[in-house]
């Protein structure tokens, strides 16, 4: 039953659960806060695991051939006779570490987390709309990296076809492919769960005068991402199973008949099916997948922001647009991924031109936000420090990417070092950086703590170090023709030796930037016990989460009394008020502070 059903005022009806049990509360809720909290800490776990099988990778990348210290000798004679990496077993990293970062990590936390817990809350809903739904979702969700990760357990190993998983090496991999494919299924139906409910949680249980132009940057961010997780993942989830049929039952989706595999004829295969499709049907999803990870985090930075500057966001209607805007084209560019594959000069034109007018929003929008920068007293705590990195660091990875987007440049830079570091400085220091801005602003809104601000900053600038160290030093590479996806890092090519020294920079980096997480796990968790205890609106913002609600919120229902909403989202600094914020459930206040 739906929230909308059993509370159709939205009222907040506690008696309903007064008698839930440990597991139904904190194990199998129906509450969107706790699942919001499941999947945080679920997805940061991820998070971690899919960062250790990359520090794997960099030893072997740094020091080829030589045994990795200390663990060398756990990861088996399978797969480090002597503790020395075989090229097997760095390919399962590779392809693993992809698959984690992306779909069980970053978009988990980004919308699963920052998404189930704070969207609500910033609405004025009493829960999300299906919560049985929204329970399911992260269920299925924990399944599916739960299989992901018993694929490791397997002879052959996990999945070792790159997190792309391209046919026909897919199609003949081992064991741990057929993993990969029934966790991705898995994973695609929980983020199709979540965005059905996203969808309609917005539209049906907002709070009473919260048009659509009084949403929070943050809820335009999540509306746009459910219509993409929407439309674009069931393509993938169809190739997924497609796969699947390719492996178990010898279809031929995508299998080209008269294959040799080690000069054997694989005539098993004889519908002649195309390798190509799964390209295709991969792309159309992994390129919105991309907005599915930025649109989130310019929403959380966008609230970070216009709070810690104490002034509107400057251009808030054009940052909704181009928001939309960017949805929409996100759908007719991911053939740019797919230039090598010999299209012709018109589609590859056609691509070219939808991949330059794509970045036209993106730009809107980071401008918009450095913009709101102007005139404004700036606060200069660890989120804000977090968010303003972001901008820079997305700048990068988005001015970095225009040449991967034409084909006469990217024919060269396709698949070397220039393609990861692109890439990374998008997700990486862009994404992850907006993912501890929203951790550092929302923790008191979850705990009624405070996390530590030196511990903060103790944790920002070494991070800011060595994540530039390990990403800008791959531009150089790319440029010098340096191949991405080699197990020894290149050290066979002549032309790859003048750029081979950064490899052993790039690693250091990475331990370095390991290091740099420690006082973040460390304050993350002693704050829940002894952080510094706040009221319910300790960063005096105007949102909902903040204003109509206590910190941590009630149980089911949120508000101790229905909001209603007066004004947008960034009412700060307005002349004539008595405070330099003005809350959106307060209705217009007079010269003495009293609601009129």
């Amino acid at each position: 039953m739906s929230v909308l059903e059993k509370h159709p005022e939205g009222e907040h009806h506690e008696e309903d659960h007064h008698h839930e049990s440990f597991w139904t509360k904190y194990v199998f809720s129906q509450d969107h806060k706790v699942i919001g909290i499941q999947y945080a800490l679920t997805s940061l776990i991820f998070l971690l695991f899919g960062f250790c099988l990359m520090l794997l990778m960099r030893w072997q990348l740094a020091f080829p051939g030589q045994p990795i210290p200390i663990i060398g000798g756990l990861l088996g004679e399978d797969n480090a006779p002597g503790g020395i990496m075989l090229p097997e077993f760095y390919n399962q990293l590779g392809a693993m570490h992809g698959t984690i970062m992306v779909f069980m990590a970053i978009v988990p936390l980004l919308v699963g987390a920052f998404g189930n817990y704070v969207l609500p809350l910033q609405i004025g809903a009493p829960d999300m709309a299906f919560p049985k739904l929204n329970m399911a979702s992260y269920w299925v969700y924990a399944s599916g990296g739960v299989v992901m990760l018993i694929s490791f357990f397997l002879p052959g190993g996990a999945a070792n076809s790159g997190w792309t998983s391209y046919a026909p090496l897919s199609v003949i991999a081992t064991v741990g492919q057929t993993c990969w494919l029934i966790g991705m299924v898995f994973l695609i139906t929980s983020s199709l769960l979540g965005s059905v409910n996203f969808i309609v949680t917005i539209i049906q249980l907002r709070a009473k005068g919260l048009t659509f132009m009084r949403f929070p940057f943050f809820v335009w961010a999540q509306f746009v991402t459910a219509f993409l997780l929407l439309l674009a993942f069931p393509p993938l989830e169809a190739a997924g199973f497609m796969q699947l049929l390719d492996r178990v039952l010898d279809t031929s989706f995508f299998m080209p008949s008269g294959l040799v595999v080690s000069g054997v004829v694989q005539d098993q295969y004889a519908g002649g099916g195309s390798p190509l499709l799964w390209q295709h049907l991969f792309w159309f999803l992994a390129h919105p997948e991309v907005y599915v990870l930025v649109l989130p985090a310019m929403g959380i930075v966008a609230e970070v922001i216009a709070n810690n500057i104490r002034k509107p966001l400057w251009g808030y209607k054009a940052m909704v647009y181009s928001a939309i805007f960017l949805g929409a084209m996100s759908f007719i560019v991911w053939a740019h991924h797919m230039f090598m594959t010999g299209m012709g000069t018109t589609i590859s034109a056609f691509f070219q031109t939808t991949t330059m007018i794509i970045s036209v929003p993106s730009v809107v929008i980071l401008t918009a936000l450095f913009m709101s920068l102007k005139g404004g007293s700036i606060r200069f705590n660890t989120p804000m420090l977090f968010s303003l990195a972001f901008l820079i660091m997305f700048g990068i990875g988005g001015l970095t990417g225009l040449p991967l987007g034409l084909s006469p440049t990217d024919i060269h830079l396709h698949d070397t070092y220039y393609v990861i570091g692109h890439f990374h400085y998008v997700v990486a220091p862009g994404t992850i950086f907006a993912i501890f801005a929203g951790i550092y602003y929302w923790f008191p809104k979850a705990t009624g703590r405070k996390m530590s601000e030196k511990l903060g900053k103790l944790h920002f600038w070494p991070s800011l170090l060595f994540i530039n160290g390990i990403f800008m030093p791959m531009f150089i590479q790319g440029l010098a023709g340096l191949s991405r996806r080699m197990y020894d890092g290149g050290d066979q090519y002549a032309h790859a030796q003048s750029v081979l020294p950064w490899n052993v920079f790039i690693s250091y980096s990475a331990y370095g930037l390991l290091l740099a997480q420690l006082p973040f796990i460390y304050n993350f968790f002693v704050s829940m016990k002894r952080g510094e205890k706040v009221g319910p609106n300790p960063w005096q913002a105007t949102t909902l989460e903040w204003a109509a609600a206590p910190s941590p919120p009630v149980g089911h229902g949120n508000f101790k009394e229905v909001p209603v909403v007066h004004r947008g989202p960034y009412e700060y600094s307005v002349p004539g008020h008595p405070t330099d914020y003005t809350p959106q459930n307060v209705a217009e206040p007079n010269a003495a502070g009293q609601e009129s």
